[in-house]
């Protein structure tokens, strides 16, 4: 049985649906905050079973019969919360399951001296499945396209994006590294220990995201620099709690020195095909829009 937890979310349910093409969905099963929100994949033979991060007893259930577990990261510090805790618990009931192998949604930068706030946690959680005595696999995914699309759209609509010095970085769509992990996950023992870079085939700064917006809407998107200490005030006003600020600065700061610019082929061979680009996410999104 191969047991996904956060299969509600939006990297989690894409590896569901990924996964399900390729082992038989009896052998699929579900860990969720809320069972109500997995009812169509109950409905298409999935196991869907309660477990919570917080609450290590509900796990115990929600894993049983666990041959591999896909524990998505935890984004609990986000809201003040601690993800390495959870991240603990997860991997024990894991172990007391019986479970061979844990698959973990790491990062292409984790690592304990990142200016990116959530590489230190993904960097402390490899090292808990190092020490866990368990099989694993860390998935190095790039930095999600999507994320990259979001600071975008402030700019979309402005016409200019405003935003501290960055660097290049390697965006990746949820649904390509979902599809990369459902390979890895019916293909057990592919990779162990941390994966190479996750990532699609070009890093691009925010300038080059506006130049590429330009282009397809036709008009220009102009890229604005402004300093940290004005972007940390900008974002402090609108509410932003400070660890969210914290995230959101540590991104430029990481992309400047080059934490996210690596870019690799294993994710295209994975696929058996490219991975999308971001012009084909910035052209989806604008098609949407239109």
């Amino acid at each position: 049985m191969i047991v996904v937890t956060g299969a509600t979310g939006q990297l989690g349910r894409l590896i569901v649906e990924k996964l399900v093409t390729r082992v038989p969905v009896d052998r699929v099963a579900v860990s969720v905050r809320e069972v109500q929100k997995a009812e169509e994949l109950a409905a298409r033979g999935v196991r869907v079973r309660r477990g919570d991060f917080t609450e290590p007893k509900s796990l115990a259930h929600a894993f049983e019969g666990a041959s591999q577990v896909l524990l998505v990261s935890s984004n609990a510090a986000a809201h003040g919360g601690e993800p390495l805790a959870q991240h603990r618990s997860a991997i024990d009931a894991a172990r007391s399951a019986g479970a061979r192998r844990i698959v973990y949604t790491s990062h292409m930068a984790a690592s304990r001296s990142s200016a990116f706030p959530p590489m230190l946690d993904h960097a402390a959680t490899e090292q808990m499945l190092g020490e866990s005595g368990l099989a694993w696999t860390a998935l190095r995914n790039g930095f999600y396209a999507a994320s990259g699309m979001f600071l975008l759209e402030r700019g979309l609509k402005a016409g200019v994006l405003e935003a501290p010095a960055d660097g290049k970085v390697s965006w990746t769509t949820h649904s390509d590294l979902a599809e990369a992990a459902a390979v890895i996950l019916a293909n057990e023992g592919q990779y162990d220990g941390p994966t190479p870079p996750l990532t699609a085939g070009q890093a691009l700064d925010f300038g080059e995201l506006c130049d590429i917006a330009s282009s397809v809407l036709g008009h220009p998107i102009r890229r604005s620099l402004v300093s940290e200490e004005e972007m940390r005030a900008k974002l402090t006003a609108s509410g932003m709690p400070a660890p969210v600020v914290a995230i959101s600065l540590g991104l430029y700061l990481a992309s400047r020195n080059g934490e996210f610019a690596a870019v690799d082929s294993t994710l295209q061979k994975l696929l058996g095909r490219a991975p999308t680009s971001m012009r084909e996410v910035i052209a989806e999104k604008l098609s949407r829009a239109a």
